[in-house]
């Protein structure tokens, strides 16, 4: 843990955890009787915006990490120690985005190999192994609305991203379809970042085989004409619910050379579904 990555935790949620709540708080800021001294009328702000606190009793403020040090009375070494412990209670934070919001708000900043393991957990969650998502994802680091979060991110042709993480599906700007390519005469199509992972955890040789395309959104599937030309033969797995019937059938009726797979996993909403409650025997 490194003083910069740690800054970026919430500093309500510090409290939180070492057991200071709230006397009164808004979108932008939140009150707490100091955790310093005690009072009786709540002095202690802390600013969501800026994610930094400050004591007006004491005159001092600082970020989560002089909080800590405060707190814990202990070194700055101690308090990254500390804050590695709790990373996935911090690094997680609730995102409230408006319907249709997503590509217009959202900012990169960093792009990385998956490292935290806040990300490692929810990818656990979901059964898909770390090496598995680190073939095609990154971890993404970016801005909503002034706020810093990371999620997993998949590109797209375009250069934006898909982003997951284990309170947010969105994406940034601009929308497109993602596809991994080897030149393969074979094409496996797929409607989301956690199908592709999926269908890759139930039949790892399909890399060897085919390439991958990923919609995104069954909203693109007109965008992926040119695409499916190029291919001999075209296996899709697409979601089992109203979308994904509709979207398969009109497919498989104009390129004859596609495959429709939802039948495999029949009962099943998706892919990852069928991966996390189904089970599974390699052909």
């Amino acid at each position: 843990m490194n003083c910069e990555t740690a800054r970026g935790f919430s500093i309500t949620k510090a409290l939180e955890k070492l057991g200071q709540f709230p006397c009164r708080e808004s979108e932008k800021e939140a009150w707490f009787l100091s955790p310093f001294r005690s009072e009786t009328q709540a002095s202690f702000k802390v600013s969501k915006i800026k994610n930094r606190w400050y004591d007006h009793g004491i005159g001092k403020g600082g970020n989560v990490i002089d909080l800590v040090c405060q707190i814990q009375n202990c070194s700055v070494k101690e308090a990254l120690d500390y804050l590695a412990q709790q990373e996935s209670f911090f690094s997680f934070q609730q995102q409230e985005l408006f319907e249709g919001e997503e590509t217009q708000s959202i900012g990169i900043q960093i792009v990385r190999d998956i490292t935290y393991s806040a990300l490692e957990q929810y990818l656990r969650s979901r059964r898909i192994p770390i090496l598995t998502a680190k073939t095609f994802c990154k971890e993404v680091h970016y801005v909503c609305r002034d706020k810093k979060y990371f999620a997993l991110g998949l590109v797209n042709k375009a250069g934006g991203w898909e982003l997951r993480n284990k309170y947010f599906k969105g994406s940034s700007s601009p929308k497109d379809l993602s596809l991994i390519t080897h030149r393969h005469p074979s094409l496996a199509v797929v409607e989301g970042m956690f199908d592709l992972l999926s269908l890759v955890v139930k039949y790892p040789a399909i890399q060897d085989t085919h390439d991958l395309l990923v919609l995104n959104s069954i909203s693109l599937a007109d965008k992926a004409a040119p695409i499916l030309r190029d291919y001999k033969t075209i296996d899709l797995y697409l979601d089992n619910d109203s979308g994904g019937k509709t979207l398969s059938e009109k497919l498989v009726g104009e390129y004859p050379n596609s495959i429709d797979h939802r039948k495999e996993y029949k009962g099943f909403k998706d892919l990852n579904e069928w991966l996390l409650k189904g089970t599974f025997i390699p052909v």
